[in-house]
């Protein structure tokens, strides 16, 4: 444990030999499911009851954050909704006592929802293995995204136990303040990467999803490269303008309207950006008792559409992978070339 790791910016992506690609447009680059390896974070200031169907619609895998009152729509399976591990728990408790009643099914959480993410911060309490497997007892169909860990040793106890997705990375995202305070963390690289190669070795299905800290089309690149199924982005979503971050023009609050109205007419819009562990949504979820906060708000200038994001961003990821003779997402993740590179190297490139 003790050698070195490393990160997103410690390496670069090297070009196959040769290449049988002619045009990146022969590189195919949606899942199995048809969507693309993103997912939205389960932020109030990125997801909404509002706005979720437009992540969706670009191709985006969207988590709702929990909290939120959010009944299941029938057609709109493609998203995942978020519980903390107390209602996970309450869940399971309910079913135990009450499922002979027919009337628990009007109410139960995992009936209506065929996804489900276990929204918690430390991943790594060893209570979660058999609340995993409890819930692929009971509800067997489900998809199970559980997370966050920062140790690939428990990216296999909880894959093991039968997690579907696991979300990797602790303390890298823009909202969160908890490497920087706590000094947890594992880089992000050499975590998606030692979370591959364990995942080969004990022969599991269970997806990756390289979650926070991504600044660029580059990091998610990478991501993917060094392993990763889904990327999760917060961030870098919020600077859309159809974001759920509430709406400024200088410190005046805006509607969704009249914000994208002044963006296009280039106001300088910004959104709120905020991460999960702040005492103002400790708040929100009702809490009296409120902890300190392992996140930071702050406001960001509105740079872009959803669908101008992410035009550029299929256009980066196919050119990344004719570069590397990948012509679907199956021989690119995991399977890139990549160097280590000096800071300086770094500089040379980076604008």
């Amino acid at each position: 444990m003790k050698e070195r790791k490393f990160d997103l910016n410690d390496i670069v992506l090297v070009p196959a030999e040769s290449s049988d690609i002619s045009s990146r447009s022969e590189c195919e680059i949606s899942c199995n499911g048809g969507s693309l390896p993103l997912m939205a974070s389960p932020m109030d200031t990125v997801v909404s009851k509002e706005n979720y169907t437009k992540y969706i619609d670009n191709g985006i895998i969207p988590c709702i954050p929990r909290g939120l009152a959010f009944e299941h729509l029938v057609g709109k399976p493609s998203y995942f909704q978020s519980f903390g591990l107390h209602d996970i728990e309450e869940s399971i408790r309910k079913y135990e006592l009450y499922h002979d009643e027919l009337e628990y099914y009007d109410n139960d959480a995992f009936y209506q929802f065929p996804n489900i993410l276990i929204d918690i911060a430390n991943g790594h309490m060893a209570k979660l293995i058999p609340i995993i497997q409890e819930i692929k007892r009971l509800w067997p169909n489900i998809t199970l995204m559980v997370g966050n860990v920062a140790n690939p040793e428990t990216f296999v106890n909880l894959a093991l136990a039968g997690a579907d997705l696991i979300r990797c990375s602790v303390g890298t995202g823009a909202g969160c303040t908890t490497a920087a305070n706590v000094s947890i963390n594992y880089p992000l690289g050499s975590l998606i990467s030692e979370c591959y190669e364990q995942r080969s070795h004990y022969d599991v299905k269970t997806k990756i999803v390289a979650d926070g800290g991504m600044r660029n089309y580059s990091d998610i690149i990478k991501a993917l490269a060094l392993g990763a199924d889904y990327v999760m982005i917060g961030s870098i979503f919020n600077k859309s303008i159809e974001s759920a971050g509430f709406n400024y023009l200088w410190k005046i609050r805006i509607n969704n309207k009249i914000a994208e109205l002044l963006w296009r007419y280039d106001f300088p819009v910004k959104k709120k950006y905020r991460g999960m562990s702040t005492k103002a949504v400790q708040r929100s979820w009702g809490k009296t008792n409120l902890v300190t906060a392992e996140g930071i708000t702050k406001y960001q200038k509105v740079e872009y559409t959803l669908g101008q994001w992410i035009e550029n961003f299929k256009d980066y990821l196919r050119s990344a992978m004719s570069y590397c003779n990948a012509k679907n997402l199956n021989a690119f993740i995991g399977k890139a070339q990549y160097i280590f590179i000096t800071s300086e190297a770094k500089r040379r490139f980076e604008k």
